[in-house]
Parts: structure tokens; sequence; C-alpha cells
């Protein structure tokens, strides 16, 4: 069995865990492993409570990420529309 606490929760009283299976192979069990640890998006929350990030720095990035995000959506539209 491999088990991990999820940070996500208030806590992180709830536990990740995989149970082995019959039969099942070493290198079988940690792939599932790894595919619930990307599910739950663990990983992603450690990485980012890695180093703290000021308040008006997450509003930044989070504006940064918006412009991006609407810059993206417009070029797509055009190239659409010069498809049709």
């Amino acid at each position: 069995m491999i088990s991990v606490k999820n940070p996500q929760e208030k806590g992180g009283e709830n536990e990740l865990s995989v149970q082995l299976r019959e039969g099942e192979s070493q290198e079988s069990l940690l792939k599932r492993f790894r595919k619930e640890i990307v599910k739950s998006r663990i990983l992603s929350t450690y990485r980012k409570k890695r180093w703290y990030v000021s308040k008006s720095e997450q509003r930044r990035l989070a504006k940064q990420r918006a412009i991006r995000k609407a810059r993206r959506k417009m070029l797509r539209r055009q190239q659409q529309q010069q498809n049709y």
C-alpha cells in the first residue's frame, strides 16, 4: 500500500492510498499511484506552496494569465475566420 496526505483538505487529514491488487506488479501500482496524485492535484499544490507568494503578486500573475488567455482566444477566432 502506498499513501500520502492530501494538503488540499483542511488539516491534511484525508490520505490518498492505493492498494496492491492481486497479481499486480510494483510498476503498475506506482503507475496507478502517480495517476491518482495527478488527478487529486496534490503535487501541483505542493509546488505552489513551496514559496510564499504575496496577495499582490497573486493578483498580478492572475491578471497576466487572463491577458494571455484572452489573447490566445482572439488568435484562435481569427484563425477560424481565415479558414472559412
